[in-house]
């Protein structure tokens, strides 16, 4: 989006690091240690928690068969496919596309893209999509999320919309609603269970806010039902650093997930912190709660991972300004390996270069101890 200031098993630790997130099923580990796992240097701590095992350019301004691949800012596994997706969040008139690719470490496109299409067949475009949030069900279907109403669709394999789930009547763009165009839904994922989704508010309600305090921000739960239906069980309330935004959501257990913030500077560049949350199940129902803002202490709690400003820059080049030339626009999170021993997890981060000269398809890939 447009920039704004302010498989199951893994024979080695070492191997599942190196490939930076091959496997995608969660198994458990031996007792949590606080050291970095398999070979992993502390030279490469972005913080005591977080360490970054490379990244890789390999997708940056790629054709494939006459279409070309950017504005990517989702990531997730699809097991049937065995590849990685993401979904285009919205590029003029060009139809509205899910890629498909292989191994983050230096990863490579695997088939075309597919188009995502109205249950009439028409393809969705640009103009009247913004697909920032991808997961994918366990029936095999899409599930994306568009900034633009914004709305929370699934799509069958073929790419044709199946269904949708309810979005709640506040969340829609002002005039309509409470929210601010290009600052909805941006954040998506589905638990290792696949039995619920997160959904999350990149920017807050208007009425969630104040003079002084616009951090408050609302994630929507939603369970999975009978005859494949899925329900809006309840909204949770999340606060973000002061000029922060939230491009993605990646739940990593039942109840357990992290949470990108984000911003940019034209002075300084982006900046990207992930933050852990545990206990979704036992966060308050705020769906009542009319302002966020005079309700102090209804946020879930949260724990910081890293500043990845901090990361080292492991060589990256960057065509802007940037206080680590590493980060650029990421805007999709996945949680990529089993849990490892200590307690660790492969994370990657994908980039929105939005189509531009000056910006990079760039995934990053880190390993973190996660609560």
């Amino acid at each position: 989006m447009p920039r704004r200031p302010v498989r199951r098993s893994f024979i080695a630790v070492a191997a599942a690091l190196t490939a930076a997130a091959g496997a995608v099923a969660l198994a458990s580990a031996p007792a949590a240690t606080a050291s970095p796992p398999g070979p992993v240097r502390p030279s490469r701590a972005c913080s005591p928690s977080t360490y970054a095992l490379g990244y890789s350019d390999a997708l940056n301004k790629l054709s494939y068969d006459g279409a070309t691949l950017g504005g990517l800012s989702s990531l997730a596994y699809d097991a049937r496919s065995r590849a990685w997706v993401s979904a285009v969040d919205n590029h003029a008139s060009d139809p509205a596309r899910i890629w498909f690719f292989r191994d983050l470490a230096d990863p490579r496109v695997v088939r075309d893209p597919l188009v995502l299409r109205r249950p009439d067949g028409t393809p969705y475009n640009g103009m009247d999509s913004d697909n920032e949030g991808l997961a994918v069900l366990p029936n095999g279907n899409y599930l994306v999320s568009s900034e633009t109403e914004p709305s929370i669709r699934i799509f069958g394999r073929d790419g044709v919309q199946r269904a949708s789930l309810p979005v709640p009547a506040r969340f829609a763009v002002t005039p309509a609603g409470e929210a601010t165009a290009n600052a909805t839904l941006e954040g998506l994922s589905i638990s290792p269970r696949g039995d619920e989704i997160l959904a999350a508010m990149e920017g807050p309600l208007s009425g969630d806010t104040s003079p002084t305090d616009a951090t408050e921000h609302r994630f929507l739960v939603y369970g999975a039902g009978r005859h494949g239906r899925w329900t809006l069980r309840k909204q949770i309330a999340y606060r973000t650093e002061a000029g922060q935004r939230v491009p993605e959501v990646a739940l990593y257990g039942e109840n357990s997930f992290v949470v990108e913030e984000a911003s940019f500077d034209v002075a300084t560049g982006n900046e990207v912190r992930l933050y852990a949350v545990t206990g979704l199940d036992r966060a308050r129902d705020v769906s009542a709660v009319p302002d966020l803002a005079a309700a102090p202490g209804v946020a879930v709690p949260k724990t910081l991972l890293a500043d990845l400003v901090h990361c080292p820059t492991l060589g990256a080049p960057s065509l802007e300004t940037q206080a680590n030339p590493l980060l650029d626009n990421c805007e999709g999170l996945a949680v990529t390996t089993p849990r490892l021993p200590g307690g660790f997890r492969g994370l990657a981060l994908i980039s929105d270069d939005n189509f531009s000269a000056t910006q990079t398809t760039r995934v990053l890939n880190l390993v973190a101890r996660l609560p």
